[in-house]
């Protein structure tokens, strides 16, 4: 399938530990807060506010400090002023990567974006010159265990989907960007609950890596872009082997 990587796999991962360990928290409550500003505070007409409301549910965020977010950004309460960034650069092995950001401070986001790109060995590109390499789409997560493969993926068809893979411990269904809440209703009218939904930057063409110093490097940077507090979205379009991902952990 086209944009797949194991990036998506990783970064699933790595949010579900980011969760437990309450980092998300703080980034959901900007995404709510800026998506409010920008739309408006109802979700039913602003569909990124619905978009990380759902994910902020999803991650046991409490409704007070969801209300409290939405109400910052429509000005109902006094916040800090976030604004969205975009960044596009390279990394090891040549690997674009796509970086989203809400911050109070531009400048101080923009150096230390370029200093950890530059530090692995990459380096932060022109607006533009990676972009093109993505594509917009929905992605709608749900538990293998929660239904049969054959079942989830006729309830998706039916749903409106574009497309259906089987990634072992979960099934993930794409969909064009602005069907990806009524594609997940659907769905989640059909009694199979629904782990996550989003819109996602997805790589149109795949860099394979096949050397595990440079998998490492990347799978570094891409944590240290992660733990960034300005960061909101990461995609990037590597695929390291499985060969080379048994290599590494086997190395930890």
């Amino acid at each position: 399938m086209a944009g797949h990587s194991k990036w998506a796999n990783i970064k699933r991962r790595k949010q579900a530990q980011d969760a437990k360990k309450g980092k998300l928290f703080g980034k959901l409550v900007k995404e709510i807060q800026v998506a409010a500003k920008l739309g408006g505070g109802d979700p039913e007409t602003n569909l990124r506010l619905r978009s990380a409301i759902d994910k902020a549910k999803d991650n046991d965020m409490p409704k007070d400090n969801i209300e409290r977010a939405i109400k910052k950004g429509t000005g109902e309460l006094e916040g800090v002023d976030y604004v969205e960034q975009t960044y596009e650069g390279y990394g090891p092995g040549g690997v674009a990567i796509w970086i989203k950001t809400l911050t109070d401070n531009t400048n101080r986001t923009v150096s230390e974006i370029r200093h950890l790109l530059e530090s692995y060995g990459g380096n932060l590109g022109s607006d533009g010159s990676v972009t093109w390499m993505f594509e917009r789409q929905g992605k709608i997560i749900i538990d293998s265990s929660k239904s049969p493969e054959d079942e989830a993926f006729l309830i998706a068809s039916d749903a409106g989907a574009e497309d259906f893979s089987n990634e072992g411990d979960y099934y993930e269904v794409t969909t064009a960007p602005k069907e990806v809440h009524s594609v997940k209703d659907n769905i989640e009218d059909s009694a199979i609950p629904v782990k996550e939904a989003n819109i996602d930057m997805v790589p149109q063409n795949i860099v394979k890596i096949d050397d595990p110093e440079v998998a490492e490097k990347i799978l570094e940077l891409m944590d240290e872009l992660e733990e960034h507090d300005d960061t909101q979205d990461i995609s990037a379009n590597f695929d390291i082997e499985d060969e080379v991902l048994a290599q590494l952990s086997d190395n930890d």
